[in-house]
């Protein structure tokens, strides 16, 4: 590849990536005025949020394995691997370094959480999609499997218990959640390579799969309503939370999955994967818990506006 192809290469990326990003922040901005109008807010936002996880979630997670193309049948297994290794190191640095990084206790499970979740299903995919081709939403599916089963595991227990000496703990009725249901289904549909999936099952799945994206991002516009200005303006924890998310934990996998072996094509899928803004799961997971939501909310804002300019300089760097 000459160095004019490449820079062209390069541009294309960024300008695919910048537009993603700001289709989806502007999803937010209306939830964030339809919060401010009273169209959206309170229970409203709850049971939306309890729509998102148990339903529309679900669908979304299963339809990522009807698209139709089935991915390279030997790298299931390498990004299965690849995501175990970066959610063990992941889960390590959730739930240490928040200790050291907050003097407020009752925030150190949300920082955990936004540390280690990023947005995969609601803004992975169509930033996978725009950089390495559509083709590539399917091996992002498989690298969101171990996510999904992490977020419903460890990101429950940092939201709900994290911090509180008599918080509530791991349930095993996590594991058979709806989204836990449909990871494990999605994961046994490409370990067969089964393609044949009828019209009439795939296609509802794939409609109600797409409420996901627009509802998660309305949900926290809303919830960035009831923040002040000032509140959104952030603080040093905001700050050291957004680094960590779009800079330095993309970064540590980065290097340490390319030192234990794995190929180029899955290290890069993986780091961009990893580089996501926070998870809107965290805000819908506080709102279901009845947590506080604006620390969470806050970094979620930060980190998706930033998001626009840290994920292209990352691909400048390892692509």
């Amino acid at each position: 590849m000459t160095a004019s192809t490449k820079s062209r290469l390069f541009s294309f990326y960024d300008w695919s990536v910048i537009v993603v990003m700001l289709t989806l922040f502007a999803i937010v901005v209306v939830g964030y005025v339809a919060g401010k109008l009273g169209y959206m807010g309170g229970t409203f936002d709850k049971r939306l949020s309890k729509l998102v996880i148990d339903i529309t979630c679900p669908a979304l997670i299963l339809s990522s394995a009807m698209t139709g193309q089935l991915p390279d049948r030997r790298l299931i297994l390498p990004l299965l691997a690849i995501s175990v290794v970066t959610y063990v190191l992941l889960t390590a640095i959730a739930w240490v370094l928040p200790r050291y990084l907050t003097q407020r206790k009752e925030w150190e499970g949300a920082m955990g959480f936004a540390i280690m979740f990023g947005n995969v299903g609601f803004m992975g995919y169509p930033v996978v999609a725009s950089i390495f081709g559509h083709e590539a939403v399917f091996y992002a599916a498989v690298l969101n499997v171990v996510n999904t089963f992490a977020v419903f595991t460890v990101g429950t227990m940092l939201i709900t218990g994290k911090g509180e000496v008599d918080g509530p703990r791991f349930q095993k009725k996590v594991l058979y959640s709806t989204p836990m249901l449909a990871a494990y289904l999605t994961m046994l549909i490409v370990a067969l390579e089964i393609d044949q999936i009828p019209e009439f099952v795939s296609q509802p799945l794939t409609m109600i799969g797409n409420i996901t994206v627009p509802a998660a991002l309305l949900i926290i516009g809303s919830s960035m309503s009831n923040l002040p200005l000032r509140a959104m303006l952030g603080n040093r924890t905001v700050y050291l939370t957004t680094l960590m998310r779009l800079v330095i934990a993309p970064l540590i996998v980065f290097y340490l999955c390319t030192a234990l072996g794995f190929s180029s094509f899955v290290v890069n899928i993986n780091t961009v994967v990893v580089a996501m803004p926070v998870a809107t799961y965290g805000t819908i997971l506080c709102l279901r818990h009845g947590k506080d939501t604006t620390f969470i909310t806050e970094v979620t804002f930060f980190t998706t506006v930033l998001s626009m300019l840290t994920i292209p300089l990352l691909l400048r760097f390892f692509l």
